[in-house]
């Protein structure tokens, strides 16, 4: 066994909301924790999953994903030899990390970020070193980033909008940031939540990642589409990286259903606008309701908000009593609460100013 397992803290995931809902005693449990679509998926979906020739079960899945990289290579308006697919991005992130990291290599990531970036890279046997965002507005802070870079750095990590602050950095601040990185560097700009920004037309870097042959930006199918018990992710990379990550991606990694799943779901865009529309609506809101009550919190671009509030674990044990389940744990006397329907964020907000709580 690798030393540097033994050191590593799991990514722990959610508990199956059927045994929350036994040990607390509710019948209806809202989980609001993983960022998940609220809405649901397209009906298109299981459209295309039922007229799935079910025949082919007993057949290998096309290795290649042809049809789903076709489609996806042609919104995106990208060369599709250079899309890499993946059991959600979880498994795009830990190729990353296989592929470019060894035994003393450096990655430099936000404080806090997605998790799973250290975990890879720890793996790996690569140091983490974490940069603390911005404490006023939880943004990036782009100059310690670069005092940071050493002969040792080979991944920086960019989360956009970050997650679990929320906070989006504009491409043009990206840009000028890739253009002082080593191009030694691999930058890697994970868009789960790109589609949720309202505050820019383009809002996404996958310019950069034709300008610049070091820097990868990654999507996934998992939130806007509501995909996410379906594990579809990808990168868009140089050629290059292209090559390099082809030859170590697993043969098969993603299933006919899956590839079926994520093609129907691409096609519906108005889903995925009207999904937009409604979160942006909720959002405003939540940001509302947190300024009128004295909650400090980071501006959000996301489907979650990140807040502060005191004896946030005993809040969050009183949410999940009365049947919302929110995310704890990422930062001391914070909480990240994904955006719901709207009866659902009226109530949790009810629970979160009742006199018990203040």
């Amino acid at each position: 066994m690798k030393k540097q397992i033994q050191a590593i803290q799991s990514y722990t995931p959610e508990e199956p909301l059927s045994e929350v809902k036994k040990r607390y005693g509710i019948k209806r449990l809202v989980r609001l924790s993983a960022n998940e679509n609220p809405y649901g998926t397209s009906a298109c979906v299981k459209e295309a999953i039922l007229k799935w020739n079910f025949e082919e079960e007993n057949r290998y899945p096309d290795g290649y994903a042809f049809e789903l990289r076709k489609a996806v290579a042609h919104k995106l308006n990208v060369d599709g030899k250079k899309l890499i697919f993946g059991v959600g991005l979880d498994e795009i992130i830990a190729m990353f990390s296989r592929i470019f990291l060894e035994t003393g290599d450096e990655v430099l990531v936000t404080n806090p970020t997605f998790s799973e970036y250290a975990l890879h890279a720890g793996i790996e046997g690569a140091k983490v070193i974490k940069i603390n965002c911005d404490k006023e507005t939880g943004k990036y802070n782009f100059n310690s980033f670069l005092d940071n870079i050493t002969s040792k750095t080979k991944i920086i990590w960019l989360c956009n909008p970050n997650n679990p602050t929320g906070t989006y950095e504009d491409v043009a601040d990206i840009e000028e940031f890739v253009k002082k990185v080593p191009k030694s560097v691999l930058v890697l700009i994970d868009e789960a939540y790109i589609d949720y920004v309202t505050e820019s037309k383009h809002p996404s870097a996958l310019e950069l990642s034709k300008q610049f042959e070091n820097v990868a930006v990654l999507r996934t199918f998992s939130k806007i589409y509501g995909l996410a018990n379906y594990r579809v992710g990808y990168a868009v990379v140089s050629a290059k990286i292209a090559t390099y990550m082809e030859a170590a991606r697993l043969p098969y990694n993603l299933s006919s259903i899956s590839q079926v799943a994520a093609l129907a779901g691409l096609q519906d865009q108005q889903f995925v606008n009207t999904s937009i529309e409604k979160n942006k609506k909720e959002r405003q809101k939540w940001e509302k309701f947190l300024t009128n009550n004295g909650f400090r919190f980071y501006h959000s671009q996301a489907n979650f908000i990140f807040f502060q509030c005191l004896q946030a674990d005993t809040l969050a044990e009183r949410l999940l009593k009365h049947g919302y389940q929110v995310r704890r744990g990422l930062r001391p006397d914070w909480l990240r609460v994904t955006i719901g329907e709207p009866e659902d964020n009226l109530e949790i907000q009810k629970i979160m100013i009742a006199k018990e709580n203040r």
